[in-house]
């Protein structure tokens, strides 16, 4: 265990290797932090942090930088999560809540992580089992042919044609539609099976074959979209950042599993985490890491949100991001 001044000090070697991207010599961190203590004192706790495993020295002669060892301590004791400002606050909230629908709920918030860290940042739509039902329409397109559109209460849109076994009447497709409105108005997704189950009993004999196609495909959607949809921005952002290594991150970027596998499974008792380096469970991103955090309305978290750099990023400022987005976009869902 470290005592409180080998923290300060590992503190200190890790905010000035972020700063400025050159090894932290012991005769810099004393004149530039105020330690309370001598240079060698200094050099001799840096000893001590780099026999443990807390910091390494790249090359002879050089400085230290932190290990993944060293930024996990920084992390779990050491930093204080940066709050955003006013300002900052508010420019986020009106962005935001600009957006018309729920893509661009989605490319304004991409775009606004990667402008506030600097980093790749990374945001995946909610998930369609983990959403409720807002309504159903049924639009009737020909004779024996409807468009069938499920909206959620996150504002996702699902749309499929139906091709009917008879012809309909409008006025029995009204009625179609007013029963399952009323019948899963608010469900939540993933019951809607059970919901449904007796649906068709409760409908008079000549709707019952209708019923039965419209609500087989409706249960098909949301077996279809079961694989969730992420994007991200900000690629660019790393060019700066890796010597080597940058392909490898820049196909892991590609690979929908991996980012989902990054991000974290919603529901995840953690609503803000963060992975270093060889913590990732990917090997193309052992040089990086991620900070995420899930966003949705109370307990009900419907996907997540997060940003991912170099394992040399400023933590703190990159944690508030993270926090305060998945906030606001909670927030413009539950209100949406």
């Amino acid at each position: 265990m470290l005592d409180e001044r080998k923290l300060a000090v590992l503190r200190a070697v890790v905010e000035d290797y972020v700063s400025t991207n050159e090894p932290v010599g012991s005769k810099a961190l004393a004149e530039r932090h105020n330690l309370g203590v001598s240079p060698a004192t200094v050099r001799n706790d840096m000893a001590v942090l780099e026999e443990q495993g807390y910091i390494t020295q790249p090359h002879t002669s050089a400085g230290r930088v932190p290990t993944d060892k060293g930024y996990r301590l920084f992390v779990d004791r050491l930093s204080q999560i940066k709050p955003l400002s006013a300002a900052e606050r508010r420019a986020i909230e009106t962005f935001l809540a600009g957006a018309v629908d729920l893509d661009d709920v989605v490319t304004r918030t991409v775009r606004l992580l990667a402008q506030l860290t600097r980093q790749v940042a990374v945001v995946q739509y909610p998930s369609l089992i983990r959403s409720a039902v807002r309504h159903v329409e049924l639009v009737p397109l020909a004779e024996r042919r409807i468009m069938l559109v499920l909206i959620t209460n996150t504002g996702r849109v699902e749309q499929r044609v139906v091709d009917l076994p008879d012809v309909v009447e409008d006025d029995r497709i009204a009625h179609l539609r007013a029963v399952l409105n009323a019948c899963l108005d608010g469900c939540r997704l993933s019951r809607v099976p059970e919901t449904v189950a007796d649906l068709q009993e409760r409908l008079p004999e000549e709707d019952r074959p209708v019923a039965a196609t419209i609500l087989s495909v409706l249960l098909e959607t949301l077996v279809d979209r079961h694989d969730e949809k992420i994007v991200f921005a900000g690629a660019a952002n790393l060019a700066g950042d890796f010597s080597v290594g940058l392909r490898e991150v820049l196909e892991a970027l590609e690979e929908q599993v991996v980012l989902m596998r990054l991000l974290g499974e919603a529901n995840d008792s953690a609503a803000l985490t963060v992975r270093i380096g060889s913590e990732n469970p990917y090997s193309g991103l052992r040089g990086t890491s991620i900070v995420a955090a899930g966003y949705g309305s109370g307990d009900n978290e419907l996907a997540r949100l997060g940003v991912l750099g170099p394992t040399r990023m400023d933590y703190p400022v990159t944690m508030g991001a993270v926090r305060a987005v998945a906030r606001y976009v909670g927030q413009i869902l539950a209100g949406s």
